[in-house]
């Protein structure tokens, strides 16, 4: 039986926008620094964040259906090679999001512009936003990614305990479905409270994204408003969290199957 499946092509194509969705998302405190509406900013990076993390839920029962048409022989090694093509799904859409970051800053700015004259209403700015006058000066702002947009940033200025916490915490959230789902195959006796882990998983590192990441990418974007810090080093913090979210899901792959076996060793205490 072929791996590369069409289901798994679907999936993976989905898993790469949902990615390169929450990539982009840590941008737009750079377009609200830009255009001085930070409060519009983190309106839209709320609607981008509900949107992503509902199509990641939509996703999971078709990931699941991998599962129930894997082939009866050598199941674990072909679950776990489609796993590992989804989760490189996942670096390739961080790493468009990446590549797509200064013609995002761009379009967004000027979104953020219109949400504010459209008093906070979204449906009126996704109306204005899909018409044809606004598309085509939309594709004025789409900017080549250079080396010259990162120019002036120097690892040196990275804060190395926030650099690696994210690693972490999105090497979790990335294996957190997959990792659940194998491990129904690991202990088939206790299959259901395996694939409703994922939640949990899910759960503590989206909690964690909100208590250690969040706050401090806002304080910094408060200080470019306020004049107390310049925008360069928003702009570095936001393309080294980028970074790590890339090398985050790199990690993933490493921690796949050991994810897979604590779940499958958590749920006999959840019986």
């Amino acid at each position: 039986m072929d791996i590369l499946t069409e289901k798994l092509i679907i999936i993976s194509l989905f898993i790469l926008i949902i990615h390169a969705i929450e990539t982009l998302a840590y941008a737009v405190r750079l377009s609200g620094a830009r255009v001085k509406l930070l409060a519009s900013a983190l309106s839209l990076f709320n609607v981008m964040v509900m949107v992503s993390r509902l199509a990641n839920m939509m996703q999971q029962p078709f990931t699941g259906s991998l599962i129930d048409k894997a082939p009866e022989e050598n199941t674990f090694a072909f679950v776990e090679q489609q796993f590992r093509i989804i989760i490189g799904s996942a670096s390739l859409g961080t790493l468009l999001g990446i590549l797509l970051l200064p013609t995002f800053v761009a379009i967004f700015s000027r979104a953020i512009i219109h949400l504010s004259e459209e008093r906070g209403s979204i449906p009126a700015l996704m109306k204005k936003g899909f018409s044809i006058e606004y598309f085509k000066r939309g594709i004025k702002h789409i900017r080549i990614p250079s080396f010259s947009y990162v120019k002036g940033m120097s690892w040196r200025d990275i804060p190395l305990k926030l650099f690696v916490i994210n690693i972490v915490i999105t090497a979790i959230y990335t294996i957190g479905v997959l990792s659940a789902l194998y491990a129904s195959l690991m202990v088939p006796e206790r299959e259901t409270t395996a694939v409703m882990a994922s939640g949990l998983i899910n759960g503590v590192a989206t909690m964690l994204l909100i208590v250690f990441i969040d706050p401090k990418i806002s304080i910094l974007a408060d200080d470019v408003i306020n004049e107390r810090g310049s925008y360069l080093s928003l702009k570095r913090v936001s393309v080294m969290m980028m970074g790590s979210r890339l090398l985050g899901t790199m990690l993933a792959q490493v921690l796949f199957i050991p994810g897979a076996k604590y779940v499958a060793w958590l749920t006999q205490f959840m019986v």
